[in-house]
């Protein structure tokens, strides 16, 4: 019982960690390849600290790598696990986008 309540904790750290539009945002764009903060900035409209911010924190829990090459860091997904969860979500969410914009019980300010 002790390491199944271990693991769903892992897991639930694991759900926090794509819980935020921001990193979501990021994992998003590099699942269509990598690409450098400048162009994560650009893309997702965020401030260059934010972004650094939220690149830190997937890095930190291994969602994303970095590569340098000369000045610039290219970022990208870790593992096509990694994106083979977020295209999952949004089977899921085909199914029951409705449902979960008309849920009271997840605000988005928790």
């Amino acid at each position: 019982m002790l390491m199944q309540l271990e693991k769903l904790k892992l897991k639930a750290k694991l759900f926090r960690g794509l819980g935020d539009s921001t990193r979501l945002a990021i994992l998003e764009l590099l699942r269509k390849g990598e690409k450098t903060t400048s162009q994560i900035v650009e893309a997702t409209g965020q401030s260059q600290s934010n972004v650094s911010n939220h690149l830190a924190c997937l890095l930190e829990c291994g969602l994303v790598k970095n590569r340098r090459d000369g000045k610039n860091i290219f970022y990208s997904i870790s593992d096509r696990k990694v994106s083979k969860v977020l295209e999952e979500s949004d089977n899921i969410l085909s199914d029951v986008a409705d449902r979960i914009y008309a849920c009271v019980h997840y605000n988005e300010k928790s």
